[in-house]
């Protein structure tokens, strides 16, 4: 049980790592959201990284897989809803799906990377 615990408490603070991060970007960097300009920024090749929230339609989620597969972008399945995303964002509404064009003072590229591998 207390191994438990211990797992628990670390996919906690990772999650609550990712959501410091994303308000750092939010704050000094550029981030689009939504599902059109997120697609929009990965043809064109401005974005750096893309997440999406864990309730995100299907076929939105695999088109956009796809794009991010083709253009080399690193995507993120975020760990919450859509709700989970907007507020992590610091807004009032739902963001199914946010595209990072310029990181800035954060290092959110670099602490999702190593956590995927």
């Amino acid at each position: 049980l207390g191994l438990r615990e211990k797992m628990v408490k670390k996919v906690k603070k990772q999650g609550e790592n990712i959501n410091q991060k994303l308000a750092l970007v939010m704050k000094s960097g550029k981030a689009l959201l939504g599902y059109r300009q997120s697609v929009k920024a990965i043809r064109i090749g401005k974005a750096k990284m893309v997440l999406l929230s864990k309730n995100c339609p299907a076929l939105r989620k695999s088109e956009i897989e796809y794009y991010c597969m083709l253009s080399k972008t690193f995507l993120h399945h975020y760990d919450g809803s859509n709700t989970d995303l907007g507020t992590a964002c610091g807004k009032f509404f739902r963001v199914g799906c946010l595209s990072i064009t310029n990181p800035g003072d954060s290092d959110i590229l670099k602490i999702i990377e190593t956590s995927e591998e």
